[in-house]
């Protein structure tokens, strides 16, 4: 198979070049001085309009990884952005803020808590530490990472706590284990849980990508089914 070396190949020889005729003597060059061009800012992508009002509406922060952040599916499928037009549908006056970063275990929603704040959400849906036990760390410091997370949003949102699960060859000591994580901490704390964010999707092929752990279109959206019924009470409706 032949394969372009990238050489540069040598410009031939002009064909005006006669030996023996007269070498034309070149001009000489006349400076010419160089007029300055101002620099023009690039807009910055997707930058709102300068007399664009501000987003006042209360903000509801979806924190997760990668199932929140919609792993595998096209823009627009993941649940918070399906949680965002069905709340607009139903007359719902609230902005879904997608903090979800695919690989974050508990340890790294500490490190992003500020990102979180920064927010000032009204609701928080936690969804943290399927990597964890993913990865098999130890409990207690999923445990403890997700206190941390809890007692700072506490000061001034309401929590949902999304629970998991583990794939069945973890095993029927640690799995159980690993779940009573979020019940416990749910009752600590009197937060809204939901035992089993992918409740009716995890284990059902139709409904989860090939890897057996995300959620596809549809998983997504039974997700985003679930994700509203809990949160729908908390919220106040505003006629559209």
């Amino acid at each position: 198979m032949a394969m372009w070396t990238g050489c540069r190949q040598e410009e031939p020889a002009s064909k005006s070049a006669v030996k023996g005729s007269p070498q034309a003597v070149p001009a000489p060059a006349v400076p010419v001085p160089a007029v300055p061009v101002p620099a023009v800012p690039a807009p910055a992508p997707n930058a709102a309009p300068d007399n664009a009002p501000p987003d006042g509406r209360p903000v509801i922060a979806c924190f997760g990884d990668s199932i929140t952040a919609g792993f595998g599916l096209d823009p627009g499928q993941s649940f918070p952005d399906l949680l965002q037009q069905d709340l607009d549908h139903r007359g719902y006056k609230y902005r879904v803020a997608n903090l979800g970063v695919s690989g974050d275990t508990t340890q790294d929603g500490v490190a992003r808590l500020p990102q979180l704040m920064a927010e000032k959400p009204m609701i928080v849906l936690l969804e943290l530490g399927a990597n964890d036990g993913l990865r098999g760390l130890p409990l207690a410091v999923t445990r403890s990472n997700l206190e941390e997370i809890i007692l700072a949003i506490h000061t001034g949102g309401r929590i949902i706590l999304a629970g998991m699960t583990l794939p069945p060859n973890y095993g029927p000591e640690y799995i159980p284990k690993f779940e009573a994580v979020y019940r416990d901490l749910a009752a600590r704390f009197k937060l809204t849980l939901i035992p089993f964010l992918l409740e009716g999707v995890g284990g059902n092929a139709g409904l989860m990508q090939r890897d057996g752990l995300h959620p596809n279109a549809a998983g997504a959206r039974r997700v985003e089914e679930t994700v509203r019924k809990t949160i729908e009470p908390l919220l106040k409706h505003t006629a559209p």
